[in-house]
């Protein structure tokens, strides 16, 4: 047992069969229709929606007020690992939120009412936009300033301070955002607007 939670792979793994167990148990017949199907894609959609949001979140709640606290020395261990890493996910997960979103509103039939925020799709269509400027600040602003400010692209020390500065305002715009976004994805199927 303690291998599993030793390995993140087996972690992963040990929730799915879990996840595989409880529905075997709570609903034997399980029939892998359409409507299934869409509620599937939701649920990855939520769950990659937890790893971009929680990592924004991370990075402006923990990581960026922390970094004056620590000792210089100990800096390289955030800016060389940590951080890298956890930028890795941050992207991916944004990305894997945006396409799964996407395809939920298709196999739902609502994505151009959406998009196009025509009534009763108001709600979702401002989350949905709020969103994709959200992961386009993730790939197009936030990424690329970070490569600077992080040292994985080489730059001057002033440009690499800029770069840092633009990137962590661009992160906390993405946490403003993230709040009325994550409102107006609730609003829609639960009555908040």
């Amino acid at each position: 047992m303690t291998k599993i939670f030793q390995s993140l792979l087996y972690t992963i793994i040990a929730g799915f069969v879990f996840l595989i167990l409880i529905i075997a148990v709570v609903d034997p017949g399980l029939e892998l229709t359409h409507a299934w199907g869409t509620f599937f894609m939701r649920w990855l959609h939520v769950l990659s929606a937890i790893m971009w949001v929680g990592l924004l979140w991370y990075f402006n709640f923990v990581q960026i007020p922390s970094m004056p606290k620590i000792p210089d020395e100990q800096k390289p261990a955030i800016t060389k690992v940590i951080a890298p890493e956890a930028l890795f996910w941050f992207r991916y997960a944004a990305l894997a939120t945006v396409i799964t979103g996407l395809l939920v509103a298709t196999m739902n039939g609502y994505i151009m009412g959406a998009l196009t925020l025509s009534a009763p799709f108001l709600a979702i269509g401002i989350g949905m936009w709020i969103a994709l400027i959200m992961a386009f600040n993730v790939w197009f602003i936030i990424w690329p300033n970070q490569q600077k400010a992080l040292g994985m692209v080489e730059v001057s020390a002033e440009d690499k301070a800029h770069a840092g500065k633009i990137a962590l305002l661009t992160s906390r715009a993405n946490t403003v955002l993230s709040i009325p976004m994550l409102y107006m994805m609730v609003a829609q199927s639960h009555g908040g607007l």
